[in-house]
């Protein structure tokens, strides 16, 4: 008899995707741990979250199973005793399938799903199924597909036999069951065409950023639903979906907005950050996330409803310092401070936070001062120079205009020196110009550092 195995998930484009016929939400029991220095609210707020991603994934949450341990069952994640109230809850309950809001192992998985007797989904793989459902542009699929075939490599041990091939739902939009060698091979060729295709996406992305070298570049980033999206829109106009849901945006959306008369810079639209984000997924989207590190300003939205906003902080800076963007400018947002009006909280967290902006997006309050901020973090580092250049260098002086403020421009004659006595016509340039144009102008100006206007009688 052929040993076949139930491989979970691959994204739609994968070619051995097998179709889902799930119409109805399905139920869902949420699982968690609170390991030794951990505080049970904080595992409780945990699963809150989690119970957002069920939302979003399509599934509404039955019950809840927290245990406390010294340290996660090896076999089977929590004890025994924990596993057999979890199967009979899922027997009572006709569950379809049981969220843990940690990564199981390949071992994990194979031993709970002998037990329980229904589908299982950790943290990752829920993260990874919204990811896939939210995937529109052929970026994003790719992207997707292949922080899913990393995190199906490993896990290849499942056997779901006892599940209907056509069920669908949570959990399988993926590829059918086939043999576990097979499989490998599949997925290790898959992968490596996944990677050269985002390889040459990477590269187009580089060339199409060089051709806007003119404007500032700024990234908003922030957690999840911290309202990102309804930002940008109310920035720039932008037509970004905006969803009270989790990840509704994947893809990085650019726009130019007017700052100030004739100061224009590019905002760019992220995927939100989450705790728990997994580490393949950061890989996965390295040519989206780019543009957070090539940016020259951040803005961090924060949604300051949210009770837990510090630690949401702390894992927006967590995942930037992964990012290697840890060190870029960024200026705080606090975003849906209508709210807060209503509870009269507003003044205590103006106090404790006086150097940030506050904003409604969905309502435009603050949106003035924001883009004042914004502009004064940008042309903080920049560097006002004089330059002489001939006027004969046509390109260099497009250049400066292209990515400098040009305060002044005069045209004058000047002379090299002793080696070059005889004058020729310069245009005297006085700029300001952001520290990483100022270092590609250097060399190019180092050239005519020798010229010096001829004094007028």
């Amino acid at each position: 008899m052929t040993n076949t195995r139930r491989v979970y998930p691959l994204n739609q484009t994968h070619p051995l995707l097998y179709p889902t016929t799930q119409t109805k939400p399905e139920s869902a029991i949420l699982v968690g741990v609170v390991k030794p220095g951990e505080a049970r609210w904080d595992v409780e707020d945990s699963l809150n979250e989690l119970e957002l991603l069920a939302d979003t994934a399509g599934a509404y949450v039955t019950d809840r199973i927290v245990q406390a341990l010294d340290s996660l069952h090896a076999g089977t994640y929590i004890g025994k005793g924990k596993v057999q109230e979890v199967k009979q809850l899922v027997a009572e309950r006709n569950t379809d399938l049981v969220i843990f809001d940690d990564d199981l192992s390949a071992i994990q998985l194979r031993n709970l799903e002998r037990e329980l007797k229904c589908k299982l989904v950790d943290r990752s793989a829920l993260i990874l199924d919204i990811f896939a459902r939210h995937a529109k542009t052929a970026v994003a699929k790719t992207q997707v597909e292949l922080a899913q075939l990393d995190y199906l490599r490993t896990r290849l041990t499942r056997q779901w036999t006892h599940l209907s091939r056509q069920k669908g739902g949570i959990g399988t939009k993926g590829p059918g069951e086939t043999q576990i060698e097979t499989d490998r091979r599949m997925i290790g060729h898959r992968i490596s065409t996944l990677q050269q295709r985002l390889e040459q996406i990477d590269r187009q992305r580089t060339t199409q950023r060089k051709g806007r070298d003119k404007f500032s570049a700024v990234s908003l980033v922030g957690y999840t639903n911290a309202g990102k999206s309804t930002l940008m829109n109310a920035l720039a106009d932008a037509g970004v979906l905006a969803e009270n849901r989790l990840f509704a945006t994947l893809d990085a959306t650019t726009r130019l907005i007017q700052v100030e008369t004739n100061k224009q810079v590019l905002i760019s639209d992220t995927v939100g950050f989450i705790r728990k984000l997994p580490h393949k997924l950061i890989e996965s989207f390295k040519s989206t996330l780019d543009v957070v590190r090539e940016s020259d300003v951040l803005l961090h939205v924060v949604d300051a409803t949210h009770p837990r906003f510090e630690d949401q902080m702390a894992v927006v800076h967590a995942t930037l310092k992964e990012l290697g963007a840890m060190e870029k400018p960024m200026l705080l947002v606090f975003n849906k401070i209508d709210a807060l009006e209503e509870h009269g909280l507003l003044g205590a967290l103006r106090e404790e936070y006086p150097n940030v902006a506050f904003v409604s997006a969905l309502r435009g309050i603050g949106l003035p001062d924001l883009k004042h901020k914004l502009l004064e973090l940008i042309e903080h580092d920049f560097v006002e120079r004089v330059a002489y250049v001939p006027v004969t260098a046509s390109d260099v002086i497009a250049h400066i205009h292209r990515v400098a403020d040009v305060i002044s421009e005069e045209y004058m004659y000047a002379q090299s020196g002793q080696e070059s006595p005889a004058p020729q016509a310069v245009a005297r340039l006085q700029f300001r110009v952001a520290p990483k144009h100022h270092q590609d102008l250097k060399p190019v100006l180092k050239r005519y550092e020798r010229l010096k206007p001829i004094p007028q009688d």
